[in-house]
């Protein structure tokens, strides 16, 4: 199954450790027509300025508006387009399973040079997918951050992290997803609706204590 919405250009970024053959990104990359995977000089040490260099280099190479397709600690580098340049060239990111950098340099101890968990409203539609028992960030987390991006978020369930070990190789039903974020992107925005599950959470004091 493949999106059926016209496709512009769609940059995938994977997170801690790259993501490995069979991971639902890999197919992905393959299986959407411009698509492409943002590749890191260093998968196993992230550094948010090398990071960014590389997606900053994906942004600039691509004709015009781009899409983001981000995992795990890519979610944490398309937030901190906040403010940037190249931000205006987005028009929407489908964040899956984004870690909480507290918990992930718990689980990884002095591997990640990330800075501080961004927190500011993201300048342009995007949906986060999240779930019920992701090791990497909590379910009260997970919204919080939806709340501090200002991003529509839905949640698959018992899904972990929504990889591999937790059962998600070509993930065709995402592909559902990445059409909503596309129709969004047209709209400017996502729409509080209960029937397809999604909220839009609006940014509130809360955020203030997202570390």
């Amino acid at each position: 199954m493949k999106s059926l919405i016209p496709e512009t250009d769609t940059l995938i970024i994977p997170g801690f450790n790259g993501s490995p053959e069979g991971h639902w990104q890999r197919h992905w990359a393959r299986d959407q027509l411009g698509s492409r995977i943002v590749e890191q000089d260093n998968w196993s040490c992230p550094d948010l300025d090398r990071w960014m260099e590389r997606l900053e280099s994906a942004i600039d190479a691509a004709s015009g508006e781009v899409r983001l397709v981000a995992h795990s600690l890519g979610c944490v580098l398309a937030a901190n387009l906040v403010n940037h340049r190249l931000a205006a060239r987005i028009r929407g990111a489908l964040l899956v399973a984004p870690c909480d950098l507290e918990t992930t340099e718990k689980l990884h101890p002095c591997v990640i040079t990330f800075g501080s968990m961004p927190r500011s409203r993201l300048p342009f539609p995007s949906l986060v997918v999240g779930s019920l028992n992701d090791p990497y960030m909590s379910v009260e987390r997970l919204r919080l951050t939806a709340r501090c991006w200002g991003s529509a978020l839905t949640d698959l369930g018992e899904a972990g992290h929504i990889n591999i070990a937790s059962g998600f190789g070509r993930w065709e039903a995402g592909y559902a997803l990445l059409d909503l974020l596309k129709s969004a992107g047209e709209r400017s925005g996502f729409s509080r609706s209960a029937e397809d599950g999604l909220f839009f959470a609006s940014v509130a004091g809360a955020c203030l204590t997202l570390n």
